[in-house]
C-alpha cells in the first residue's frame, strides 16, 4: 500500500504556478518527503497553462515538468491532474467557457477536442519521466456536471461517458509510447456525488469502468461527521466504506481501490482530535482489499494571508504554511513508517458481504440506489451497524451481481446479508459543503 500526499504548495497557494519558484517548490518537496511517503498529487491550473481554446502555453508545461524532476530528486512519484476545474472551493475555468464565451466542458465538440489536445500534450511532456505516477482526469469535475454548482455544465450519463472515453483515450494514446517500465496510470477523480446522489450524471460506472483503479475521495464535511461525531464509527469508517460501496461496481474482482484525497476538515472534526481522527481513518482504509493507497489532503496549510477561503481550509495540511510539522503530521509520519515496516495492508479480503439492491426482484434499477447510501441512509446506516457487530467492514455487492458465483469467489466472499429489516434513513438537514478538494 502506497502513502503520499497532496501537494499544496507553501508560498502563494496554487497561484505559485504564476510566480513559479523551483527552489520554493523543492524545500516543500524535501519536507514532505521527510513524512517516508513515496508520491505526491500536483495541481497546474487549467486556465494558465491553456489561456484560449487553441494556445498550450510552452513554459506552463515547463513548469509543469520541472515540479516532476524536482520531486524526483527526493525520492517521489508524481501524478499528474491535468485538469484543475476546482479546487478547495474556488472555481479555475478558462475564461473561453465562460460569460460571453459559455460552452459546455463535456459536450460542446470543440471544447472536448481542444480540452483533449491539452491533456494529450500534458501528457507526453510528463510520459517519460521514470517517477510518473500517472495523470488524473482533473480534481472532481463531476461537480460541475449537476446542481448544486451555481452554474453547471449539465450532461447526461451518456454525455458523461462519452466526455471520459474522449478524455481516457487521449491520455493514453501519449502513455503508450512511454519507455517507462512500469506504466503510470489513467485515473479519473470524482466528489461523492458520484455515489450519494441519484441525480449525478457521473456514477459510479465510470469509477469502475474507466481509468486504471477506482478512485474515491472522502470527506466527512458531507453529512457523516455531523451526523456520527468527528470519531464516531461513522466518520472514522467513512473513507473505508466508500471504498468498499466503489468496489461494488468493479467488473474486475481484483481492480485496485485508491482512496485519492482524504482529510481532517476542522469545520466537523476538531483540531485535537484530528490526529485521531487521522489514524482510525487510515488504519480502516487499510484494511481494504486491493487498497492501492492513501493520499492524504494536505501538505501545508492554507496561508492567511490570502482571503475568502472557506475556514476549514486554513489547517488541512500535514505542515503549518511556514514548514512546521503539526501533530496530524507527525501522526501520519509515525502510521507511514509502522506500515511500510509491517507491509500491513496485504491481508484477506473480508469474507461476508453486504447486499445493496441496485435492481429489484424483477431486474428493474432501485431508483434511488445512490441516496440510500449516503451518510444517515439506510443502506450507509446497515453497513456501519454490521462493521460495529463484526469489527470490520463488509463487502459491499450489487444485487444485480449476487448471482454471479465466480465473480463473488474471486472477490473472497462467502457470505452475503441483506439489509436487516428496520433499518431506516435518518434524514440529515445538511447544507451543502462550500467546498470540494
Amino acid at each position: 500500500m502506497r502513502f503520499g500526499v497532496n501537494y499544496t504548495p507553501s508560498a502563494g497557494w496554487f497561484h505559485s504556478w504564476l510566480d513559479f519558484s523551483p527552489s520554493a517548490v523543492a524545500a516543500d518537496m524535501e519536507r514532505i518527503a521527510s513524512l517516508g511517503v513515496d508520491h505526491v498529487r500536483i495541481f497546474p491550473l487549467w486556465p494558465l497553462v491553456q489561456p484560449n481554446r487553441t494556445l498550450i502555453r510552452p513554459s506552463a508545461i515547463a513548469d509543469i515538468v520541472q515540479v516532476v524532476d524536482i520531486a524526483a530528486s527526493f525520492g517521489l512519484d508524481v501524478n499528474v491532474d491535468a485538469l484543475q476545474g476546482h479546487l478547495s472551493s474556488f472555481d479555475f475555468i478558462p475564461s473561453w467557457l465562460e460569460s460571453w464565451h459559455r460552452r459546455n466542458i463535456f459536450v460542446a465538440p470543440e471544447v472536448i477536442t481542444s480540452t483533449a489536445t491539452y491533456v494529450r500534450e500534458l501528457t507526453s511532456a510528463v510520459a517519460s519521466r521514470p517517477n510518473l505516477l500517472g495523470v488524473t482526469l482533473g480534481n472532481e469535475l463531476n461537480q460541475f456536471a449537476h446542481d448544486p454548482h451555481p452554474t453547471p455544465h449539465r450532461a447526461t450519463e451518456k454525455q458523461a461517458s462519452a466526455w471520459l472515453a474522449s478524455m481516457v483515450g487521449a491520455v493514453r494514446a501519449e502513455l503508450g509510447s512511454t519507455p517507462a517500465a512500469r506504466a503510470p496510470l489513467v485515473t479519473v477523480a470524482q466528489y461523492d456525488a458520484a455515489w450519494y446522489d441519484d441525480a449525478q450524471p457521473f456514477g459510479p460506472e465510470h469509477a469502475a469502468d474507466y481509468g486504471d483503479l477506482t478512485v474515491t475521495h472522502s470527506w466527512v464535511f458531507n453529512g457523516a461527521a455531523q451526523l456520527h461525531g468527528p470519531l464516531g464509527e461513522g466518520s472514522a469508517r467513512h473513507a473505508e466504506y466508500l471504498m468498499q460501496l466503489a468496489a461494488a461496481w468493479n467488473r474486475d474482482a481484483n481492480r485496485l481501490n485508491w482512496l485519492q484525497e482524504v482529510g481532517a476538515p476542522t469545520n466537523v472534526v476538531p483540531v485535537k482530535d484530528a490526529p485521531e481522527f487521522l489514524e482510525k481513518t487510515i488504519r480502516h482504509a487499510a484494511d481494504v482489499q486491493n487498497n492501492f493507497g492513501v493520499t492524504w489532503w494536505c501538505s501545508h496549510d492554507v496561508s492567511r494571508k490570502l482571503a475568502d477561503f472557506p475556514e476549514l481550509e486554513y489547517d488541512l495540511g500535514l505542515f503549518t504554511n511556514d514548514g512546521v510539522l503539526k501533530p496530524t503530521g507527525e501522526r501520519f509520519a509515525e502510521l507511514v513508517h509502522e506500515f511500510r515496516n509491517a507491509k500491513a495492508g496485504a491481508g484477506t479480503p473480508p469474507r461476508d458481504a453486504l447486499i445493496l439492491e441496485d435492481v429489484d426482484a424483477a431486474g428493474v434499477p432501485v431508483a434511488d440506489v445512490r441516496k440510500s447510501c449516503a451518510p444517515g441512509g439506510r443502506f450507509s446506516q446497515a453497513w456501519l451497524h454490521h462493521a460495529a457487530s463484526t469489527g470490520r467492514g463488509p463487502q459491499v455487492v450489487l444485487r444485480s451481481k449476487v448471482a454471479d458465483a465466480l465473480l463473488l469467489a474471486a472477490r473472497g466472499i462467502t457470505e452475503v446479508h441483506v439489509v436487516p429489516a428496520g433499518i431506516d434513513r435518518i434524514e440529515l438537514s445538511i447544507a451543502h459543503p462550500a467546498t470540494h478538494h
